[in-house]
């Protein structure tokens, strides 16, 4: 087994705060807890040790009443059962006999002894500490139990404070110009923070700043990173916190930390609030079968209550992030409350330049590279992907032990990031080796003949994550609408791996899984919501996936008959049948590219899309 890398075999054990080390090289410090754990074991033994009679007075009760007979007794002192006394020879201690003696006072007093008695004592100062030294234990290790929770922030008394943090502004914080990109965002959030710094010039217009801005976009597209600015760039208290920290186990426990954490903000006025990831507490209230979670709701209605209710909250600014508005409650998001709603969506072309060399800082980076080329060939990142490339690039050039990162790696990298890592163990048969070749060639192929499709990059037969080969296309530039002869095209290139199956093998394999999915949802979007059907060419008849909530699916139903949905089916296999039927005599025609590109991979594993125009355009004359 593999020792991590802090431990070291050999070593003497070091002290690390919490437990005392009389030996070896640790440096000893004084724990009360073990101090009394030992007490509680220890002293009932030395009690008991102390209490044993160990001393040479102690005489037998026969040889006592011998002494006295003997007149060498002079006093003795009666406690219950001991007796005490003065002899010739000193002191002694006996003990009376449980059965009695009758006779012992007669003997005394013949014998002219000084008799004293004292009562029996029920209860000494040392039993006391014996009985009381468990409870007092108990009751030490209950009260260091309960600081320690306290101190942890898990004071049950104080489970419906605020747990919001107050921003504390640094040299490292983010401004406005660390935010590559959002230029129509922050322009707008950028008037949040004139306002704060000079409300009376708004004031003389009229104006009131919204109460409410709510950030709406997809994962990693830098909602929360805006909500940092903000807070750089504002002069005024910022307090953050998530939708999840108002949820407890306790009821009313959510409601609690909104009361609260609104009070701590009107106090310090002008002031913002950051509610990230607002859809954990704003739900739709009521939806579903069954009802909602109470406790949820309930912390939303206190919400709604101070966002807008009956008392006015004109000096407070509330700013949330969510990337599911579809399931946030409508009075959660009517004006009055959240008055202004920013899309942040995907950066384009210009704003991925940006976002590289933002992140590029720091990082050294050679000659040969190209921000426009990275930003051309990344097509959907958000600026968090795009973020995590330079990184993964950065990994790759330490692991190498190159000085500069090149555009090499960062090709590299973002083949690790969009496809997987390569699966270097994975056995693969000549025969299977044949059909994945013979397959991404197709896809290659059909790419480059067809005209109305993205530039081919590359085609790879290196196994990865998520396929055994990849045929890589990207696009020139930013492309928003798409028209029937780019989808139609699109439809033949993924249908030209299992095309390319049937002309060299005669046979079907499952390399083309996910392939016929793509190929299928698409023919779906552009009969259902595009109209591209030849009979359903002006009705759109899409199932509305806005509805996430089984109770309002269940009620709401279809909007189109059966007929209609078999007319769907038929329009679908139609537009995929022919697009199969058009790759087949495409791939018919370039057979000889088609085997070309296919031995090169077997041979190279990975070629260049330029070198598969290059082959295409030579058998093309």
């Amino acid at each position: 087994m593999q020792t991590p890398d802090n431990e070291h075999k050999g070593d003497s054990p070091k002290n690390n705060g919490n437990f005392p080390f009389p030996f070896g090289n640790g440096k000893f410090r004084f724990n009360p807890f073990l101090l009394g754990i030992l007490l509680l074991f220890l002293v009932p033994g030395i009690v008991n040790f102390m209490m044993r009679d160990t001393t040479s007075n102690r005489i037998s009760y026969s040889r006592f009443r011998a002494m006295v007979q003997e007149g060498a007794v002079s006093q003795v002192t009666v406690t219950d059962r001991t007796i005490e006394g003065m002899s010739d020879i000193g002191p002694f201690v006996t003990y009376y006999p449980s059965f009695g003696d009758e006779a012992l006072m007669n003997l005394l007093e013949s014998n002219n002894v000084v008799v004293e008695t004292k009562p029996p004592q029920d209860f000494s100062m040392l039993s006391i500490i014996l009985n009381l030294l468990p409870l007092l234990l108990l009751v030490w290790i209950g009260l260091r139990m309960f600081r320690g929770m306290n101190n942890q922030g898990k004071n049950i008394f104080s489970v419906g404070q605020n747990k919001a943090k107050l921003f504390e502004k640094t040299k490292e914080s983010v401004l406005f110009k660390d935010v590559a990109g959002l230029d129509s965002a922050k322009e707008e959030i950028q008037e949040v923070v004139d306002y704060l710094k000079s409300p009376d010039r708004y004031a003389s217009m009229g104006a009131k700043i919204p109460r409410g801005i709510l950030l709406v976009g997809p994962p990693g597209t830098g909602k929360t990173l805006i909500a940092r600015a903000i807070a750089g760039e504002a002069d005024v208290p910022f307090y953050h916190i998530s939708g999840s920290d108002f949820m407890e186990m306790f009821v009313g426990v959510g409601a609690s930390r909104v009361r609260n954490l609104f009070a701590d903000a009107k106090k310090n006025s002008p002031s913002i609030i950051f509610i990230d990831e607002l859809d954990s507490v704003g739900r739709h209230r009521g939806a579903g079968l069954g009802g909602g979670h109470d406790e949820r709701e309930q912390t939303l209605n206190q919400m709604l209550s101070e966002l807008d209710g009956f008392e006015k909250n004109d000096s407070t600014i509330v700013l949330a992030a969510t990337n599911r508005p579809d399931i946030l409650d409508p009075a959660l998001l009517r004006p009055g409350r959240f008055d202004r709603r920013i899309t942040i969506g995907l950066p384009s072309m210009k704003d991925r330049i940006k976002i590289l060399e933002i992140h590029a800082n720091h990082k050294p980076l050679a000659d040969d590279i190209n921000m426009e080329k990275i930003a051309q060939g990344t097509p959907g990142f958000s600026g968090a992907e795009l973020e995590n490339l330079l990184n993964e690039s950065a990994i790759l050039a330490t692991r190498r032990r190159v000085e500069k990162i090149t555009m090499e790696l960062i090709e590299e990298a973002r083949d690790k990031v969009m496809m997987g890592l390569e699966r270097k163990n994975l056995t693969v048969t000549e025969e299977e080796k044949r059909i994945i070749a013979y397959h991404e060639a197709g896809h290659a192929v059909a790419a480059a003949a067809l005209p109305n499709t993205d530039p081919l990059i590359k085609v790879t037969v290196i196994p990865r994550d998520y396929a055994m080969g990849v045929t890589v296309q990207m696009p020139k530039e930013e492309q928003y609408i798409y028209n029937k002869h780019y989808l139609t095209d699109r439809l033949k290139v993924l249908l030209g791996g299992r095309s390319a199956e049937m002309l060299v093998f005669g046979n079907e394999t499952s390399g083309a899984a996910n392939d016929l999915k793509e190929a299928s949802k698409l023919a779906r979007k552009m009969v259902t919501e595009w109209g591209m059907g030849e009979t359903l060419q002006l009705l759109t008849a899409n199932q509305d996936h806005t509805n996430v909530f089984l109770g309002e699916q269940i009620a709401q139903g279809r909007e189109f008959s059966e007929a209609t949905m078999q007319e769907i089916d038929k329009e679908i296999r139609t537009l995929l049948s022919k697009a199969y039927e058009a790759t087949n005599e495409l791939l018919t025609r370039f057979r000889a590219a088609l085997d070309q590109v296919a031995d090169r991979l077997l041979k190279e594993e990975q070629i260049s899309g330029d070198e598969v125009n290059r082959i295409v355009a030579e058998i093309a004359g």
